[in-house]
Formats: C-alpha cells, sequence, structure tokens
C-alpha cells in the first residue's frame, strides 16, 4: 500500500459518512480476539461516556479478518446511546500498521481531534485509561501520550532489552513503553502520520509502534505519558513468539536511527516526560518463560548465523558471546555492556548498507534471546519494583554512558 492507497473499505467509507463528525475516536486493532475484545470495547465506551460528555464520540475496530468472531463481539457488545460503532475489515499489508493507518484516515475524514488506541486483548483496562490517554490531547494540546503501566518483569522484552533503553538515549526523552500498544494523540500527528511514505514497509506490521513514538519525538511534537496502572493482556513467552515482531520493531528503529542521525547525534542528556495521573504501581500477575528454550535458542543461532555474526560484531564482542553460550544455566549472565556494544554493532550494520538487512535482523534474534536470558536470570528474586531500578533502569543508564561510542562510530553523511 502506498501512500496514495487507502487502508479503508467500502463499508468503512459508507460508515464515515454517516456519522460525518467526531471529536473523539477510540481506535481498536484486533486479529483472533474474539475472547477479550468485547470488555475493551465496554470500556472504551463507560470511558467515553463518563469522561468526554457532550463530546461526539466513537469507537472503531480495524480487524484483520478474524476467523474467531471477533467482529461479531464487537457488534454484539452494548454501547452507551449516542456512541458510534464500527466494526471494519482494515486493507493493505497484514498488520498492526495497515489498521491503525486506517484509523488514520478515519480521523482525517471525521475531522476528529483526538484519538485514543488500545489493545484488543487488554483485561487490565479500565475507562479511566480512555480519560488519560485522550484527555490531554483533547483539553491540553499534548500531540502524543505514551502509556506507564507496570508490566511483569518477564512481560515486556523487547521494549525493556532495546526500545526503551535506545529511545532514552537517542532522542532524550525518557519515554518508558515506547512499544507499549496502548497511545493517545491528536488530529494533527495523525495527519502527519497519514502523509508519510511508509505503509508498504514493516511499519505498517509491528513496527508501527517505534515509529509512532520515534517520530512525535522527533519532530517536535508534545508529548507526555499516562498512568494507567497494571498491564494484563494475553502476554507470550518471549521464547516461543516474539522473533518476527523482534525484527520488525528493531528494524524499524534502526532506521529511524539512519533518518534522524542529525538529530540524535548531538543528544547527551535524558529529559522527563510530563505524567498524567499517579505513577502506576502494584505487581502484575506471572508470564511465563522458558529459560532453557532462550538459552538454547543462543546457542543454536551462535552457529546458525555464524557468517553474518562474523560481519556485524566487533572480535571481542564475538568472544563474549561465545562465553557467555558456553555458561551453565545456574551460572548464566549476560552483561548489560556487552549487550549495548552489540546493539550498536547492529545498528550500524543495518545503516551501513553492508549485507541483507534481512540477514543482520535475523542474526540479531538470538542474541535477543540470550539477553532476555540474562534479564530472567537478573529478576529471579526481584518484584517488580525492584526489577525496574536494579535491572531495566540501570541497563538505560548504561545505555546512555556508551553513547559517545555510538556517535564516534556512525558515519556523517
Amino acid at each position: 500500500m502506498t501512500v496514495q492507497a487507502t487502508a479503508l473499505r467500502d463499508d468503512a467509507r459508507a460508515w464515515i459518512e454517516r456519522v460525518q463528525a467526531a471529536d473523539v475516536l477510540v481506535a481498536i486493532p484486533s486479529y483472533k480476539n474474539a475472547a477479550t475484545i468485547g470488555h475493551v470495547v465496554r470500556m472504551a465506551a463507560e470511558g467515553l461516556a463518563r469522561h468526554f460528555p457532550g463530546v461526539k464520540a466513537a469507537i472503531v475496530n480495524m480487524d484483520g479478518d478474524s476467523p474467531d468472531g471477533t467482529r461479531d463481539a464487537v457488534r454484539n457488545t452494548p454501547v452507551p446511546e449516542g456512541i458510534a460503532v464500527l466494526t471494519t475489515v482494515y486493507q493493505g499489508i497484514s498488520g498492526k500498521g495497515s489498521a491503525l493507518c486506517a484509523a488514520f484516515e478515519m480521523m482525517a475524514a471525521l475531522g476528529a481531534k483526538a484519538c485514543v488506541v488500545v489493545d484488543s486483548d487488554l483485561r487490565s483496562i479500565t475507562p479511566q485509561w480512555i480519560e488519560r490517554l485522550g484527555g490531554p490531547v483533547l483539553h491540553q494540546g499534548v500531540d502524543f501520550v505514551a502509556p506507564l503501566y507496570i508490566r511483569h518483569k518477564h512481560d515486556g522484552t523487547i521494549t525493556n532489552n532495546i526500545t526503551y533503553p535506545m529511545t532514552r538515549m537517542l532522542y532524550g526523552l525518557d519515554v518508558r513503553q515506547p512499544i507499549g500498544g496502548d497511545f493517545g494523540f491528536s488530529g494533527r500527528l495523525a495527519r502527519w502520520w497519514l502523509a508519510q511514505d511508509v505503509w508498504d514497509s514493516d511499519v505498517a506490521r509491528y513496527g508501527i509502534d517505534i515509529w509512532m513514538t520515534t517520530t512525535a519525538i522527533a519532530e517536535g511534537f508534545r508529548v507526555a505519558q499516562a498512568g494507567l496502572g497494571l498491564k494484563i493482556h494475553d502476554a507470550k513467552d518471549p521464547a516461543a513468539s516474539l522473533g518476527p515482531m523482534f525484527s520488525q520493531v528493531v528494524g524499524t528503529l534502526f532506521a529511524l536511527m539512519g533518518r534522524y542521525a542529525h538529530k540524535w547525534r548531538t543528544i547527551q542528556s535524558v529529559q522527563p516526560v510530563p505524567l498524567i495521573g499517579e505513577p502506576p504501581e502494584g505487581e502484575p500477575e506471572p508470564v511465563p518463560v522458558n529459560l532453557p528454550a532462550l538459552i538454547g535458542k543462543l546457542r543454536a543461532g551462535l552457529r546458525e548465523h555464524a557468517s553474518t555474526l562474523h560481519q556485524v560484531l566487533a572480535p571481542e564482542r564475538w568472544a563474549a558471546l561465545e562465553n557467555i553460550a558456553a555458561r551453565d544455566e545456574d551460572a548464566f549472565a549476560f552483561p548489560a555492556e556487552t549487550w549495548a556494544r552489540i546493539v550498536f554493532d547492529f545498528a550500524l550494520a543495518y545503516n551501513t548498507g553492508e549485507g541483507s538487512k534481512e540477514a543482520i535482523m535475523a542474526a540479531m534474534v538470538p542474541l535477543y534471546y540470550g539477553r532476555t536470558a540474562g534479564l530472567v536470570r537478573q529478576a529471579s528474586d526481584l518484584d517488580a519494583t525492584e526489577f525496574e531500578q536494579r535491572v531495566v533502569q540501570a541497563q538505560a543508564e548504561t545505555f546512555l554512558q556508551l553513547k559517545p561510542e555510538l556517535a564516534e562510530r556512525w558515519p556523517v553523511r
């Protein structure tokens, strides 16, 4: 799908003609979420009715043609009178990004001032989420509201390992959940996103969240975070499920590093982001993780991708990886300093045009599994608050301290 194409099918266009206008939109992308999406729709509708009275509001579900009755679940969920509801199948590349492109188009067509996006598998969503994510956009002139919630220490491993420390280090704003999945944003920002020619890339898939967050920051839009409490959703074991997502998310992050190098190279400190509401607290429900599988995937990946890894990594990083992979499970450790420098090596390789980007990302996935195994070991005796401070924040500081090495190595164009 090019920028001139559309993510909207005829039924969505007919619905827009009937509705004509809306001030606030709640957008829910989905695929095979029949068991959970009804609850999300109910909470969104209650949030709109309670916190935005008198405001013309709509809920739109952009589905990936689910075979499990997801759209029927949306249709069968009662909502207060006055809230328009649409469930439609988006068109374009299969993925969340194409679904959100449809939402951006709907915002533009309806003249919406604010949009809230929430995931379709949420079990911890409350009506207040809608107010926290949408209110600052509608009433305070904020363009982009990122979520701030507590997740289980085994959840959000791509965030904890890469997108958080890298976004914080590169762009100098402490956005804790740059790919959290739940956002608020302005019509102005949605129109800017819609005009970008990215809808035939990984941005149309899992790359959308990091792309939205990064561009909002780098293009100077006004950014805030919303305290949302605990995030409880259908989390997946990182050893079993996250390889394709990793490649699309991190590949997009690396591509944006090339686009915005002129901005991030000179940033040396990190600024806090305004918080809407209270800081989240509590202990989330456990997320399963298979430590032996993570370590096994690291070892297998070193063998399978040895040629690419030798091209990408500095020799001392390859030697460190061999030593890490040789450790027994009980003694397994993957130092944050080693990991940060590995990420820098891959970011440089991705942007210098040497070798296949697909091969580079495929070779990085098993190293991500290894670093995740290291975090699992570090977190074994820590609760969520201790893990956040002693592991996640410490790692983010390590990335920042090592940034001069990355900036010095980055090619000047």
